[in-house]
């Protein structure tokens, strides 16, 4: 299979999880058509979406909200806490917010909903796959905006001291851009670093704030002031 230049050597490795086989086999032919792009499993519930990447270790996995067995948010909770964890992507139908927010405040990298075309779920693959997160424009602004509300966790502003403490001037910088939700590449540019600088800042940012993913991140940073 021939990778396209400035990804990895490797494919990336993707589980599918969906409960409807129809949706499962036109992600797959979509993916299997794309270079770069391995698909390493299929699941039609969560528990097996779970065993299924212990045992393939992929590099992203797309998980449908509702499944049998093992509902989409308690498998992402179990997929984040593996290592190496996959950066989960839920997929989801227009209208979903509540257990969209859900999926992000359990760690997912962000959601794509089902009817979106060929070419922005490849992207969508890429992307998370890059440490990016994946929010269809077509209902981010409702979640985002659920989430500064507080909804199911309390609304208002948080205390930027605990959580913003251990941060260097060069990681507040990040959660600054996360806020504003730039891409690892848009953040490169605008610092005048690399990708790979960017990834590691990142990764220190939702460590030291105890955010799952950059979603969480860009809704502390409202939250705390930072963006306004």
């Amino acid at each position: 299979m021939t990778v396209l230049p400035g990804f990895d050597r490797r494919p990336i490795r993707v589980l599918l999880a969906d409960d409807e086989e129809l949706i499962r086999h036109g992600v797959r032919l979509i993916l299997r058509h794309a270079e770069g792009i391995e698909v390493v499993g299929e699941a039609a519930n969560g528990e097996e979406a779970v065993r299924l990447a212990g045992e393939t270790r992929p590099d992203v996995a797309l998980i449908d909200i509702r499944m049998p067995v093992l509902d989409g948010l308690a498998t992402i909770e179990r997929l984040v806490a593996l290592r190496p964890r996959p950066q989960v992507v839920m997929l989801t139908t227009f209208g979903d917010e509540n257990n969209v927010t859900s999926a992000l405040r359990s760690g997912a990298t962000g959601f794509l909903l089902k009817d979106e075309g060929p070419q922005e779920l490849v992207g969508a693959v890429r992307a998370a796959a890059a440490g990016d997160a994946v929010l269809s424009p077509k209902v981010t602004r409702s979640v985002i905006d659920r989430m500064l509300s507080g909804v199911g966790a309390g609304a208002g502003a948080v205390d930027p001291g605990p959580r913003l403490a251990a941060l260097t001037d060069r990681e507040r910088d990040i959660l600054v851009l996360l806020g504003h939700g730039l891409a690892n590449a848009e953040i490169a540019r605008q610092l005048g670093i690399g990708v790979g600088t960017v990834k590691t800042h990142v990764s220190a940012v939702l460590e030291k704030t105890g955010t799952g993913s950059r979603v969480q991140a860009a809704v502390l940073a409202h939250r705390t002031g930072l963006v306004s």
